[in-house]
Protein backbone atom coordinates (compact mmCIF):
# COMPACT_ATOMS: atom_id res chain seq x y z
CA UNK A 1 0.00 0.00 0.00
CA UNK A 2 2.46 2.46 0.60
CA UNK A 3 4.44 1.82 -2.50
CA UNK A 4 1.28 2.42 -4.46
CA UNK A 5 0.40 5.79 -2.44
CA UNK A 6 4.40 6.67 -2.85
CA UNK A 7 4.34 5.66 -6.59
CA UNK A 8 0.95 7.80 -7.66
CA UNK A 9 2.61 10.73 -5.41
CA UNK A 10 5.21 10.95 -7.80
CA UNK A 11 3.42 10.52 -10.75
CA UNK A 12 1.50 13.38 -9.58
CA UNK A 13 4.90 15.71 -9.13
CA UNK A 14 6.28 14.43 -12.60
CA UNK A 15 2.96 16.20 -13.88
CA UNK A 16 4.86 19.53 -13.25
CA UNK A 17 8.25 18.28 -13.61
CA UNK A 18 7.66 17.27 -17.42
CA UNK A 19 9.25 19.50 -20.26
CA UNK A 20 6.36 21.22 -21.62
CA UNK A 21 4.68 19.60 -24.79
CA UNK A 22 2.69 22.21 -26.05
CA UNK A 23 4.03 26.43 -27.05
CA UNK A 24 2.13 28.90 -27.97
CA UNK A 25 2.72 28.51 -31.67
CA UNK A 26 2.19 24.45 -32.07
CA UNK A 27 -0.91 22.61 -33.47
CA UNK A 28 -3.04 20.99 -30.46
CA UNK A 29 -2.59 16.96 -31.72
CA UNK A 30 -3.50 13.87 -30.07
CA UNK A 31 -0.15 11.94 -29.22
CA UNK A 32 1.17 15.29 -28.22
CA UNK A 33 -0.41 17.11 -25.89
CA UNK A 34 -3.25 14.60 -25.07
CA UNK A 35 -4.21 11.02 -25.55
CA UNK A 36 -7.84 10.22 -27.53
CA UNK A 37 -8.91 7.12 -25.31
CA UNK A 38 -9.30 3.51 -26.95
CA UNK A 39 -12.75 3.87 -25.39
CA UNK A 40 -15.11 6.48 -24.61
CA UNK A 41 -16.75 7.00 -21.00
CA UNK A 42 -19.98 8.25 -20.95
CA UNK A 43 -20.42 11.62 -19.46
CA UNK A 44 -22.74 12.35 -16.79
CA UNK A 45 -25.18 15.21 -18.76
CA UNK A 46 -25.99 13.94 -22.49
CA UNK A 47 -25.98 16.55 -24.53
CA UNK A 48 -23.19 18.66 -22.66
CA UNK A 49 -19.63 18.90 -23.52
CA UNK A 50 -18.18 17.35 -20.69
CA UNK A 51 -14.82 18.29 -18.58
CA UNK A 52 -13.50 16.44 -15.49
CA UNK A 53 -10.57 17.36 -13.54
CA UNK A 54 -9.08 14.45 -11.31
CA UNK A 55 -7.77 15.60 -8.38
CA UNK A 56 -6.47 15.03 -4.78
CA UNK A 57 -6.13 17.73 -1.97
CA UNK A 58 -3.49 16.16 -0.60
CA UNK A 59 -1.67 16.48 -4.13
CA UNK A 60 0.50 20.06 -4.42
CA UNK A 61 -0.06 20.59 -7.88
CA UNK A 62 -3.83 19.93 -7.96
CA UNK A 63 -3.94 23.01 -4.93
CA UNK A 64 -1.06 25.41 -7.02
CA UNK A 65 -3.59 24.83 -10.21
CA UNK A 66 -6.90 25.60 -8.22
CA UNK A 67 -7.09 29.36 -8.96
CA UNK A 68 -6.01 29.15 -12.54
CA UNK A 69 -8.71 26.47 -13.31
CA UNK A 70 -11.08 28.23 -10.81
CA UNK A 71 -11.15 31.55 -12.80
CA UNK A 72 -11.75 29.09 -16.16
CA UNK A 73 -14.68 27.04 -15.27
CA UNK A 74 -16.59 30.85 -14.10
CA UNK A 75 -16.63 31.45 -17.67
CA UNK A 76 -17.22 28.39 -19.22
CA UNK A 77 -20.29 28.50 -21.67
CA UNK A 78 -23.82 26.72 -20.69
CA UNK A 79 -22.86 23.91 -23.25
CA UNK A 80 -20.08 23.06 -20.86
CA UNK A 81 -20.15 20.51 -17.91
CA UNK A 82 -17.59 20.70 -15.68
CA UNK A 83 -16.92 17.98 -12.77
CA UNK A 84 -14.10 17.04 -10.28
CA UNK A 85 -13.63 13.74 -9.81
CA UNK A 86 -11.29 12.75 -6.75
CA UNK A 87 -8.24 10.45 -7.81
CA UNK A 88 -7.62 7.02 -5.19
CA UNK A 89 -4.83 5.42 -5.24
CA UNK A 90 -5.69 4.06 -1.31
CA UNK A 91 -4.66 5.56 1.67
CA UNK A 92 -5.11 9.31 2.26
CA UNK A 93 -6.39 9.33 -1.43
CA UNK A 94 -9.25 7.25 -0.34
CA UNK A 95 -9.67 9.02 3.03
CA UNK A 96 -9.73 12.60 1.05
CA UNK A 97 -11.96 11.15 -1.81
CA UNK A 98 -14.75 9.69 0.48
CA UNK A 99 -14.78 13.19 2.32
CA UNK A 100 -15.07 15.22 -1.11
CA UNK A 101 -18.22 12.79 -1.99
CA UNK A 102 -19.38 13.37 1.60
CA UNK A 103 -19.55 17.02 1.07
CA UNK A 104 -21.13 16.73 -2.60
CA UNK A 105 -23.49 14.80 -1.40
CA UNK A 106 -24.46 17.45 1.45
CA UNK A 107 -23.35 20.07 -0.95
CA UNK A 108 -21.23 21.87 0.77
CA UNK A 109 -18.16 20.92 -1.06
CA UNK A 110 -18.03 24.09 -2.98
CA UNK A 111 -18.44 26.12 -0.20
CA UNK A 112 -15.51 24.75 2.00
CA UNK A 113 -13.09 23.77 -1.07
CA UNK A 114 -10.71 26.14 -0.46
CA UNK A 115 -10.89 25.39 3.63
CA UNK A 116 -9.74 22.00 3.12
CA UNK A 117 -6.62 22.78 0.23
CA UNK A 118 -5.55 25.82 2.55
CA UNK A 119 -5.45 23.28 5.97
CA UNK A 120 -3.95 20.45 4.02
CA UNK A 121 -1.15 22.44 2.50
CA UNK A 122 -0.79 25.69 4.48
CA UNK A 123 -1.89 24.41 8.02
CA UNK A 124 -0.45 21.15 7.23
CA UNK A 125 -3.61 19.15 8.91
CA UNK A 126 -3.77 15.71 7.16
CA UNK A 127 -7.12 15.19 7.76
CA UNK A 128 -6.55 11.60 7.45
CA UNK A 129 -10.11 10.09 9.91
CA UNK A 130 -13.40 10.80 9.22
CA UNK A 131 -13.24 12.55 12.75
CA UNK A 132 -10.06 14.59 12.23
CA UNK A 133 -12.29 15.62 8.48
CA UNK A 134 -15.64 16.53 11.24
CA UNK A 135 -13.77 18.39 13.34
CA UNK A 136 -12.10 20.48 10.75
CA UNK A 137 -15.09 20.70 8.94
CA UNK A 138 -17.22 21.72 11.73
CA UNK A 139 -14.96 25.49 11.88
CA UNK A 140 -16.25 25.45 8.29
CA UNK A 141 -20.09 25.83 9.07
CA UNK A 142 -21.06 21.82 8.44
CA UNK A 143 -22.68 19.85 10.88
CA UNK A 144 -20.57 17.51 12.45
CA UNK A 145 -22.94 14.58 13.11
CA UNK A 146 -24.41 15.03 9.97
CA UNK A 147 -21.00 15.25 7.88
CA UNK A 148 -20.10 11.59 9.74
CA UNK A 149 -23.70 10.12 9.32
CA UNK A 150 -23.21 10.57 5.60
CA UNK A 151 -19.33 9.65 5.35
CA UNK A 152 -20.80 6.22 5.92
CA UNK A 153 -23.58 6.06 4.24
CA UNK A 154 -24.54 3.37 1.68
CA UNK A 155 -25.23 6.17 -1.31
CA UNK A 156 -21.69 7.51 -0.27
CA UNK A 157 -20.14 4.23 -0.59
CA UNK A 158 -21.49 3.73 -3.73
CA UNK A 159 -20.67 6.74 -4.91
CA UNK A 160 -16.73 6.34 -3.87
CA UNK A 161 -17.01 3.04 -6.35
CA UNK A 162 -18.28 4.75 -9.20
CA UNK A 163 -15.06 7.26 -8.75
CA UNK A 164 -12.59 4.84 -8.79
CA UNK A 165 -14.01 3.18 -11.42
CA UNK A 166 -14.42 6.54 -13.79
CA UNK A 167 -10.11 6.67 -12.69
CA UNK A 168 -9.74 3.42 -13.90
CA UNK A 169 -11.82 4.07 -17.16
CA UNK A 170 -9.88 6.87 -17.61
CA UNK A 171 -6.69 5.36 -17.21
CA UNK A 172 -4.72 8.04 -15.10
CA UNK A 173 -1.84 7.53 -13.32
CA UNK A 174 -1.59 10.69 -10.95
CA UNK A 175 -3.15 14.20 -10.84
CA UNK A 176 -3.83 16.81 -11.60
CA UNK A 177 -5.28 15.38 -15.29
CA UNK A 178 -8.21 16.49 -17.15
CA UNK A 179 -10.56 14.88 -19.62
CA UNK A 180 -13.14 16.07 -22.35
CA UNK A 181 -16.26 14.57 -23.25
CA UNK A 182 -14.76 11.12 -21.93
CA UNK A 183 -12.54 10.75 -24.90
CA UNK A 184 -9.44 12.88 -24.55
CA UNK A 185 -7.22 12.76 -21.04
CA UNK A 186 -4.27 14.97 -20.58
CA UNK A 187 -1.95 16.55 -17.80
CA UNK A 188 -0.18 19.87 -16.96
CA UNK A 189 3.21 17.98 -18.03
CA UNK A 190 2.00 17.34 -21.32
CA UNK A 191 0.16 20.64 -22.09
CA UNK A 192 2.36 22.73 -21.16
CA UNK A 193 1.32 23.83 -17.75
CA UNK A 194 -1.52 25.07 -16.23
CA UNK A 195 -2.16 27.74 -18.71
CA UNK A 196 -1.28 25.21 -21.39
CA UNK A 197 -3.44 22.69 -19.95
CA UNK A 198 -6.82 25.47 -20.02
CA UNK A 199 -5.48 26.16 -23.91
CA UNK A 200 -5.93 22.25 -24.76
CA UNK A 201 -9.33 22.12 -23.00
CA UNK A 202 -10.60 25.11 -25.02
CA UNK A 203 -9.17 23.54 -28.03
CA UNK A 204 -10.84 20.23 -27.58
CA UNK A 205 -14.54 21.73 -26.29
CA UNK A 206 -14.12 23.57 -29.85
CA UNK A 207 -13.61 20.28 -31.41
CA UNK A 208 -16.17 18.20 -29.54
CA UNK A 209 -19.14 21.62 -30.42
CA UNK A 210 -18.21 21.94 -33.52
CA UNK A 211 -18.27 17.38 -33.88
CA UNK A 212 -22.02 17.57 -32.30
CA UNK A 213 -22.69 20.35 -35.29
CA UNK A 214 -22.34 18.24 -38.07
Amino acid sequence: MRNLIFSAALAAASLFGMTAAATADEAIEAGKQYVELSSAVPVAVPGKIEVVELFWYGCGHCNAFEPTLNAWVEKLPADVNFVHVPAMFGGPWDAHGQMFITLESMKAEQKVRKAIFDAIHKEHKKLATPEEMAEFLATQGVDKEAFLKAYSSFGVKGQVEKAKKLAMQYQITGVPVMVVNGKYRFDLGSSGGPDGALKVADSLIAKERASAAK
